[in-house]
């Protein structure tokens, strides 16, 4: 496995590239699209909701709540899952700032 060479990009950037990695996977956008569906904290029936075995789903679990992406609390024996607003914004900014570079374009290229 090649070296990424992270120190070579800005603190922003790297950020960004975790948030985009942690959302490449369908089943990462399916656990984000069941927590807008439910419209709160989710503890343990994620399992039931996705064709994957619980700690496949853990290990999903796990890769967005290291980007920021979700954050949990524990209650009682489980973990419960929301959300996490701060690092839906990062990734909001980033694409505003592109789609308002895009408006602004002046000239086509390309």
């Amino acid at each position: 496995m090649g070296i990424t060479k992270s120190e070579y990009f800005t603190d922003q950037q790297n950020e960004l590239a975790t948030l985009a990695k942690a959302i490449g996977h369908p089943a990462r956008i399916a656990i984000i699209e069941h927590l807008i569906k439910v419209n709160s904290c989710v503890c343990g029936d994620l399992v039931n909701e996705l064709p994957l075995a619980q700690p496949t789903v853990s290990q999903h679990l796990k890769e967005l709540k290291n980007a920021g992406l979700i954050k949990g609390s524990i209650e009682g024996n489980a973990i419960c899952y929301c959300l996490n607003e701060a690092g839906f914004n990062k990734i909001k900014d980033f694409f505003q700032h592109i789609n308002t570079h895009l408006e602004n374009k002046k000239n086509d290229c390309c």
